[in-house]
């Protein structure tokens, strides 16, 4: 393995914005200081998962006590409660967007890697939290060795590149909520692990992908950092030699849990190689 040398290659992300005050990615101060606490607020519970989401973020736990929780939260789910609702972090898209993502459950194109079940509750502030039905959560991120499709060659390896693995999106319910599998990401210089994230509203479907719409939400999404240095460590991601950034020195995570985008994990195993399940609440403002 070589690390890539070439200097736009280099921390594309980290050196987006160098001159930003705090060194990092939001979009503006303003939209920064959106992301803040709704207190008091009343929001409808779907299917015990409003609550649920805005619980402590990176919290893994295994399958047996997820559906315990899972039962418990159902239980008091009959009728509204005050919660709190978070609008969650708007951040730099990244140099590795492109156009068109393919609208399917799985992503993974049998690449190698760790399977993550991921679990998305969108939910709208503008509506007093209420899921968002018909929108399109999209995801990317990089494969085991740190490559995006579309870009391979930017962390210094050399393969067959389709430009559409590890990329794709799916329809929210009328629950707000979508699932999408895909693997543990592996990571480049300057980043910490990470995934991409939009939320667009008002596309138009076609036989694989989408066209027209409205991008409402641009974040990112991270992983606890305890269990990802263990994953990095075993194969194939250790395979991957390009320097790790930790995520507590990530130049966009602000360390603000779940409203950052830290998906709360939950073990398919008892091995980090049997995977995990994602579950994230993203808080969006369909007002503009």
């Amino acid at each position: 393995m070589t690390e890539n040398t070439n200097p736009q290659n280099t921390a594309p992300e980290a050196s987006a914005d160098a001159t930003a005050s705090v060194g990092k990615h939001r979009l503006s101060k303003t939209i920064q200081r959106r992301r803040v606490l709704i207190g008091g607020g009343t929001a409808a519970v779907v299917g015990g998962l409003a609550v649920a989401g805005f619980a402590s973020a990176g919290t893994t736990t295994t399958a047996e006590e997820s559906e315990a929780a899972t039962t418990t939260a159902e239980d008091s789910s009959s009728s509204t409660t005050n919660s709190v609702c978070v609008l969650n972090a708007e951040v730099t898209e990244g140099p590795y967007s492109l156009d068109g993502a393919l609208v399917r459950a799985d992503i993974r194109e049998d690449l190698e890697g760790f399977e993550v079940q991921h679990t998305f509750t969108v939910v709208d502030l503008a509506n007093d939290c209420a899921p968002l039905a018909n929108a399109l959560v999209e995801i990317w991120h990089c494969d085991h060795l740190g490559e995006y499709s579309g870009f391979v060659g930017g962390n210094g390896h050399t393969y067959e590149d389709n430009g559409t693995f590890l990329r794709g999106g799916q329809m929210t319910d009328e629950n707000g909520q979508c699932s999408i599998t895909s693997i543990w990401p592996g990571h480049y210089i300057s980043r910490a692990v990470h995934i991409h994230m939009q939320v667009h509203t008002d596309v138009t479907l076609t036989d694989t992908s989408y066209t027209g719409g409205e991008v409402i939400h641009t974040g990112q999404l991270f992983f606890d950092e305890d269990i990802n240095e263990e994953i990095q460590a075993t194969s194939p991601y250790s395979a991957n030699t390009t320097p790790e950034t930790a995520l507590s020195n990530d130049s966009i995570y602000d360390d603000g849990g779940a409203s950052s985008g830290l998906l709360t994990l939950t073990a398919l195993g008892s091995s980090v190689s049997d995977g995990y399940k994602a579950t994230l609440t993203v808080g969006v403002d369909t007002s503009g």
